[in-house]
């Protein structure tokens, strides 16, 4: 730790809209996280929304009266020095890329959005080169830090970086988990802390396989909610659309807002291209959020985050983050939701694969507890997903194009191998500054693009 036990965090993609977030729950947890240096890292595209941020940051600590330094800088090698721990929350091609990530699968009849399908894997294409980088400034500037990642696709992320770094000191984090136990909190109308919910899956692929109130099973009764349309849950960026109540009590888990991509595939296809064709994909509404944003970030009277954020489909941002570093900091010992090694916690999946499940956290890490098999019912969809999370990830770290092929068709989001290309060759050559890997060949190698 830096002086007097003192915290240094870095948070690389410091300009994002999400920041405020952060820093509320930096401040909130103070006496326990005590941060004295927080360098929020950008890059040149990013300097702009950098300064806004830092500006606000600035204002919302000294609002709170903690000595907490703000350090902005575009230079992540010298931010990295000596850091306790290290955020992650960067998009690579900004949310331009994000908006070819949701049209172009489109035009095609596929699902185009940013963590599923052909979206997911390309988000993944573009993000995973850059995260091993990272890693490698790590290892030379910060050993003994902890990578705490937040980027999406944040399993297929946090799966490259054990299968393809020597990195182990990652946990990859989402607020999915987050938003699920409050949503379920508010369909029972209790206070969060009462409701327990055991749960394992994948990234975004998250299932409650138990959900406690006082520690009595209320599974059923969540269930009953839901079905009967008395609650939902879901998120800002996903379409609340209903479940059949006759699957959901077959099923007897939770599933995550995401499902609804795979369990109800052609209606959220329609309502993602009405949607697109109204109002714009969700990265184009975003866009427009954003600026929004940043206009209220400028206000030099603001000192605290605004309650607009809350659209941005963030929520419970800073809680998970702040909770998972708080926890490894205080070597607490509660119980999150957070992707790490499976190591035999799920019985479906090898060991040495990234998960996302209830884990014990510890100043050495998440111990994920260990739940046996899935169930049956959803067993099938998990180990897809996770192929789909594996290869996608070779074909980030080679650059070969059949690689990508291959995920881009095993994915169930995808109807064929036929289709698959187009979306694969169309995205490569949209994404085409972004993706080196895939087009700096030798010349006597064949053309990424193959006909």
């Amino acid at each position: 730790m830096t002086e007097n036990n003192s915290v240094k965090i870095v948070t690389i993609g410091g300009g994002s809209s999400y920041t405020p977030e952060l820093i509320e729950g930096f401040i909130k947890r103070y006496d326990s996280l005590p941060v004295r240096e927080l360098w929020l890292v950008d890059i040149p595209e990013g300097e702009e929304k950098l300064n806004i941020v830092g500006a606000l940051a600035k204002r919302m600590v000294k609002e709170a009266g903690v000595p907490m330094e703000i350090h902005l800088t575009l230079n992540r090698q010298e931010a990295l020095i000596d850091a306790d721990f290290v955020t992650t929350q960067f998009r690579v091609g900004l949310l331009q890329a994000r908006a070819k990530d949701e049209r172009i699968p489109l035009k095609h009849g596929v699902i185009g959005q940013e963590t599923n399908g052909p979206g997911g894997l390309f988000k993944g294409l573009r993000t995973i080169p850059v995260i091993l980088d990272i890693v490698k400034d790590m290892e030379t500037h910060c050993p003994d830090a902890w990578l705490i990642n937040f980027t999406n696709p944040a399993g297929m992320v946090t799966e490259a970086i054990f299968r393809h770094s020597n990195w182990k000191k990652v946990v990859g984090l989402c607020n999915v988990p987050v938003g699920m136990k409050m949503g379920i909190a508010k369909a029972l109308d209790v206070e969060p802390e009462r409701v327990e919910v055991d749960f394992a899956g994948l990234n975004h692929m998250i299932y409650g396989l138990n959900i406690y109130l006082d520690g009595k099973s209320v599974t059923e009764t969540v269930i009953e909610k839901i079905t009967s349309g008395d609650s939902s849950i879901t998120m800002q960026n996903i379409s609340d659309l209903g479940w059949e109540p006759g699957f959901l009590k077959a099923l007897n888990i939770l599933p995550c807002p995401y499902h609804r991509y795979y369990y109800k595939t052609d209606e959220m296809l329609a309502e993602e291209t009405k949607e697109a064709s109204e109002k714009g994909t969700r990265a184009e509404v975003v866009q427009k959020l954003e600026t929004e944003l940043f206009e209220l970030y400028k206000d030099v009277n603001l000192s605290k985050k605004p309650e607009q954020l809350e659209q941005r489909g963030g929520a419970y941002y800073s809680d998970a983050a702040c909770n998972l570093i708080d926890s490894i900091y205080n070597d607490r010992g509660d119980v999150q939701p957070v992707n790490t090694l499976n190591k035999g916690a799920i019985g479906s999946i090898s060991d040495d694969s990234a998960v996302e499940i209830s884990s014990i956290i510890t100043k050495n890490g998440p111990k994920p507890i260990a739940i046996g098999d899935l169930p049956v019912s959803v067993r099938g969809l998990v180990q897809q997903i996770k192929s789909f999370e594996r290869v996608a990830a070779e074909a980030a770290v080679s650059g070969d194009y059949d690689k990508a092929l291959l995920a881009m068709t095993i994915n169930p989001l995808v109807p064929s191998d036929t289709v698959a290309k187009v979306i694969l060759d169309e995205m490569l050559e949209a994404h085409k500054e972004h993706l080196p890997q895939f087009f700096t060949k030798s010349a006597a190698e064949p053309q990424v693009v193959k006909n």
